[in-house]
């Protein structure tokens, strides 16, 4: 028996997943014979540790070992944050990613700031003007595509305080040590 669905990964772990306090963001199947992959995306407000990751990466490995739906078949299970790359597409993203540098498309331009706050309607950018950065708002409707951008130097400071700083638990852009582009990763071959 293959490995199953991306549809059925999601329904046997979706409860769990937020059980243990995270959103469970994306489930990717590979199905390559004994090169099958399981790669389960999480995130959550106060971010991932390494620890709680592996964690939860055993948690799921035992519910999948707990149904018949896999069989025999070996696969990799690799339980993961979305990476930098992901495109902000809900509320919960742009608030966790408050502070950092984005571009942000749109109909007509492409809007390149820092992530203020968000509301319903519009989210506040800090851009870069003569007399120094200002916050303007961008409507939620007018966003094509939002991706978070890499940074390689400190913020300015004014930036990050008209941003609304950077949000409890999450990483900050001018820390060089530790950064999340760096995806936080568990696999278990199975």
């Amino acid at each position: 028996m293959p490995v199953p669905s991306k549809e059925r990964v999601t329904e046997l772990i979706s409860d769990l997943v937020h059980s243990q306090g995270y959103d469970l963001e994306d489930v990717a199947v590979n199905l390559a014979g004994k090169h099958s992959a399981v790669r389960i995306m999480v995130d959550s407000d106060a971010g991932l540790e390494l620890d709680a990751v592996a964690r939860l990466s055993h948690t799921i490995s035992e519910v999948f070992d707990s149904v018949p739906d896999f069989g025999e078949t070996p696969y990799t299970l690799e339980v993961t944050s979305p990476g930098i790359d992901r495109p902000l597409t809900h509320e919960r993203h742009w608030r966790r990613a408050r502070g950092r540098k984005v571009r942000i498309d749109l109909p007509n331009e492409t809007v390149v700031g820092r992530i203020g706050r968000w509301d319903d309607d519009a989210v506040e950018v800090v851009i870069g003007s003569r007399s120094g950065p200002e916050v303007c708002r961008v409507s939620v409707s007018d966003i094509e595509k939002a991706i978070v951008q890499v940074e390689f130097s400190k913020p300015d400071p004014r930036e990050l305080e008209l941003a609304g700083g950077i949000p409890e638990g999450r990483v900050s852009p001018s820390d060089s040590d530790i950064s999340e582009e760096e995806e936080v990763v568990e696999e278990l071959d199975k």
